[in-house]
């Protein structure tokens, strides 16, 4: 499981020109699920989204987590994280677990990091043509991988 995590002021997922969902400052996360991602990859990644010191302390280091700060979080179902773009010009997305398997992992990765954090969670729709909307802070981008491969 992959995702990208990015310090906001705001995020917004819009779908078909409506409001879909939003957070005001938090953390909006990208997630990709990659084939035979278990519920250990889901823990991993909930644990370090809900847990990353990725927010200023009173002496402006960061040194504080998105629950410290009692901020709100965003997930995003992103395949494309998976996509491969080391060989021609095309991505490939072998490594992108199946639709049916992947939402079920996803939705339950929401729930996790629900119970984790005590914050407020939304969600994108999974797949949908969505409009993600990020006001990054910093700017500040981390990137997980539950296989630890970066």
């Amino acid at each position: 499981m992959r995702a990208v995590v990015q310090r906001v002021k705001k995020a917004s997922v819009v779908i078909d020109g409506a409001l879909f969902s939003a957070i005001g400052q938090g953390i909006c996360c990208l997630v990709g699920i990659e084939k035979d991602d278990t519920e250990r990859d889901r823990d991993y990644i909930a644990d370090k989204i809900c847990g990353l010191r990725i927010f200023s302390d009173s002496a402006q280091k960061m040194n504080l987590s998105v629950v410290d700060v009692d901020g709100e979080i965003l997930l995003v179902s992103q395949f494309t994280l998976l996509g491969d773009a080391r060989k021609g010009r095309r991505p490939s997305y072998i490594r992108a677990e199946l639709p049916d398997k992947a939402d079920a992992l996803f939705e339950s990765l929401v729930g996790k990091v629900k119970e984790i954090s005590g914050c407020k969670v939304a969600s994108g729709k999974f797949r949908a043509m969505m409009d993600v909307e990020i006001v990054n802070q910093g700017p500040v981008t981390i990137l997980l991988d539950s296989r630890r491969l970066f």
